[in-house]
């Protein structure tokens, strides 16, 4: 881990979604000097699926050493997010640091996606934090230290990354253009980076996103914590750099990464954004299990398509479901395969003992998955984990995500039936 120096004691920053996930990460981090918080979030009661609250992360903050403001705060709202300015500055005295950390994300295409989930990821991630600094950039212009840092990708405009979840990456790219514009326009006054983790991090939101199992594939929130603190104790002329949280910690003497897995030792999950040249990612996702979206495919044989290796796939799917399966899963899968044995199959996992079998589906089907068909017999071979496929864009699923994970035990099930 890296360790505090101090550098940022007495430092107020103000941390956008920092109930939580990276966000508290890096609101801890910075307490262990002594610096005050502005804990801006929605989350003022206890969430159902999520944990913890603006007053719990207070009392971590404050447990740390530092000193806490927790702010109901909705980022798209400019009246919640001026009060909390103004609250910081009458309770701290100014504002030196602030840290875009508030996100929203849907990994859906462009027909998958709801308007309303547009809004939502446009207004977050773009206008929040335009928004947050607009209101915040005034007082760090009063401050000998000042800093934006938002946690956003590098520009990276290789169509990968746009074609199966359009709106996100538009999203996510207006908080790096911001990085982009304010650096400009405040070079000399205020600091403004942009920081991305290597690989995926374990978050409330990855393990909803990945389903059981993706954690070990992840790296702790410490890992962007302490790269976040390396980064706002450079002064304000460091400014512009959109950086990855590895490669800043490397130039600060950090050589173990192990320490911040969640499994050490277990291969793990690259994030998005990062490939330098599409066979660069190719080569780091072939590592882990994956075949990305965007290799191109081996070349196609003029003869019709045959279905064998598929049958062979449902014939063992027959073999392990039961009333049993029915009961615990209640719901029917449509596979919609491409490539050398492409067609339509189901699943039926909702009523009697089961079925399953080639075309549409008994009944409307509650999940559909789309993918290539050799991935779809590696994964229920147990040679491709589901979570991997899904979060590079390779298998696609349109429905109840929790029926999605459930599908993973039975594939996990027939696996253990061929030992």
């Amino acid at each position: 881990m890296l360790q505090n120096t101090g550098k940022l004691a007495g430092c107020t920053l103000f941390i956008t979604g920092a109930s939580r996930g990276i966000g508290k990460a890096i609101a801890l981090k910075a307490a262990r000097d002594g610096a005050n918080i502005v804990i801006a979030a929605k989350t003022a009661e206890p969430h159902p699926k999520l944990p913890g609250t603006i007053y719990t992360a207070a009392q971590e903050v404050e447990a740390a050493g530092g000193k806490a403001l927790p702010c109901v705060v909705d980022i798209r709202d400019e009246q919640q997010v001026g009060e909390a300015v103004q609250k910081a500055v009458e309770r701290f005295g100014g504002i030196d640091i602030l840290v875009n950390n508030a996100s929203a994300i849907s990994l859906t295409g462009t027909l998958e996606t709801p308007i309303k989930k547009v809004d939502l990821m446009l207004g977050i991630n773009l206008r929040g934090t335009y928004l947050t600094s607009k209101l915040v950039i005034p007082h760090l212009l009063k401050s000998s230290r000042p800093h934006i840092l938002n946690l956003s990708p590098p520009l990276n405009l290789n169509p990968v990354w746009f074609k199966n979840h359009t709106a996100y990456t538009m999203a996510k790219y207006g908080m790096s253009m911001c990085v982009l514009g304010m650096a400009e326009e405040f070079r000399g006054q205020i600091a403004v980076n942009a920081l991305w983790p290597r690989t995926a991090i374990q978050t409330a939101a990855m393990d909803m996103l990945g389903g059981d199992g993706v954690s070990k594939q992840c790296r702790t929130a410490d890992i962007m914590a302490d790269a976040a603190y390396a980064v706002l104790s450079r002064p304000k002329d460091y400014t512009g750099h959109f950086l990855v949280d590895e490669d800043i910690l490397k130039e600060h003497g950090v050589q173990d990464f192990e320490q911040y897995a969640v499994q050490p030792g277990h291969p793990l999950l690259p994030d998005f954004f990062l490939d330098d040249a599409p066979e660069v990612l190719v080569k780091q996702m072939e590592q882990h299990g994956v075949t990305p979206t965007f290799k191109p495919p081996p070349p196609s044989s003029a003869a019709a398509p045959t279905s064998e290796p598929i049958e062979t796939t449902f014939g063992a799917i027959r073999g392990v479901i039961n009333e049993d399966v029915v009961k615990s899963t209640q719901g029917v899968y449509r596979f919609d395969l491409s490539g050398e044995h492409g067609g339509v199959w189901f699943l039926d996992l909702k009523s009697g003992a089961g079925s399953a079998g080639k075309g549409e589906p008994p009944a409307k089907a509650d999940v559909v998955m789309t993918m290539d068909s050799s991935d779809f017999s590696k994964m229920f071979a147990g040679e491709l984990k589901p979570t991997l496929a899904f979060m590079s864009g390779k298998l696609r699923i349109k429905g109840d995500m929790t029926l999605a994970i459930k599908l993973e035990k039975l594939m996990n099930r027939m696996n253990k039936a061929k030992l």
